[in-house]
């Protein structure tokens, strides 16, 4: 069994951040809106608007299981990964993790990453920066970070 590579850990906390409400609870995060509009908590895990607060301990919890199905999603999607470099993996992990196994499914970034054509799925990579239906400058960095740990293996 792939372990999810530290890589992939480190650039959902990066990019995630854990979300605090510090006047109220300085030790817990709340559910909020990301900026794609969906209800978040910790380190971006879905969650109902109504969820009870949690500790950074529970949103790693969180964060290491969402981790484990963007995984094995990525595996299923994209077989060539598990022979390639872990750095590799780790970027489209957290492709999978941010956008969801369905976008990975449907996408031409699969398709090129299948092919083994790095230099293509980089392409495709950077094209996922949009928000309900803007450029958000946060998926643009994600997207340079992923992609930069793709070609070769460092987060910038």
């Amino acid at each position: 069994m792939i372990a999810v590579p530290q890589a992939a850990i480190d650039l959902a906390k990066r990019f995630e951040g854990f979300h605090r409400v510090p006047r109220a609870d300085p030790g817990r995060a709340h559910p909020y809106v990301c900026p794609a509009g969906y209800w978040t908590i910790g380190y971006g895990h879905l969650c109902d608007p109504k969820h009870p607060p949690i500790t950074e301990t529970e949103a790693e919890v969180y964060l290491a299981l969402d981790l484990q199905t963007a995984l094995a999603a990525t595996l299923r999607y994209c077989p060539v990964l598990a022979t390639e470099s872990e750095s590799r993996l780790a970027a489209i992990v957290d492709f999978t993790f941010n956008l969801g196994a369905g976008r990975l499914q449907t996408s031409t970034l699969r398709r090129r990453i299948n092919q083994q054509d790095w230099s293509g799925a980089v392409q495709e990579l950077r094209r996922w920066v949009y928000g309900s239906g803007k450029v958000l400058p946060g998926l643009v960095a994600r997207r340079a970070a992923e992609a930069s740990l793709f070609l070769c293996g460092s987060m910038r």
